[in-house]
């Protein structure tokens, strides 16, 4: 009998697995992109702690590995910024980032008021560009990410997190 995955808050002690998670399954869009300075592969396990303090972080878990996670948080005009989603590249295609973004949208919906969602991928990334878009989101616009990749950025109404599957 397999186990399942389950889906959790992200605890203090789940930061070293997060960064390492993280580190693995960003590879991918760094060579989409010839740039291996993006966001997450220069993030210091520091900021990942003080992130987990602070946002909204959820983890996907097979067992006691973190197999999955995603952060949210609430900026400045109320919207929900969603980022850092990602799946240990073995269990991709499963529905695991659809769970993953449908327990950050309730969290940050329900606990801290959001009434829109907001995320960015890059302009490169097919598969990430149609998850987001079969769980509801709809481009809004463009925005050079800070590595200088070109993103395009996608929104959906809180309220339509519920059909996020």
């Amino acid at each position: 009998m397999g186990m399942s995955v389950t889906i959790s808050v992200a605890t203090e002690q789940d930061a070293e697995q997060i960064f390492r998670l993280q580190y693995l399954c960003f590879q991918r869009e760094a060579a989409l992109y010839g740039n291996y300075r993006i966001a997450p592969l220069v993030q210091s396990l520091d900021s990942v702690r003080e992130e987990l303090a602070t946002d909204c972080v959820f983890v996907a878990r097979l067992g006691d590995e973190v197999v999955g996670s995603v952060r949210g948080s609430i900026t400045e005009d109320g919207a929900a910024a969603i980022g850092k989603l990602c799946v240990h590249p073995r269990l991709q295609g499963h529905g695991i980032g659809a769970r993953l973004l449908r327990a950050a949208e309730a969290a940050l919906a329900e606990e801290r008021g959001a009434k829109r969602f907001r995320l960015h991928a890059g302009h490169r990334s097919e598969g990430n560009l149609r998850l987001y878009r079969r769980v509801g989101y709809e481009t809004v616009g463009t925005s050079q990410g800070t590595d200088g990749v070109p993103m395009i950025v996608l929104e959906k109404a809180a309220g339509a997190y519920a059909a996020t599957a």
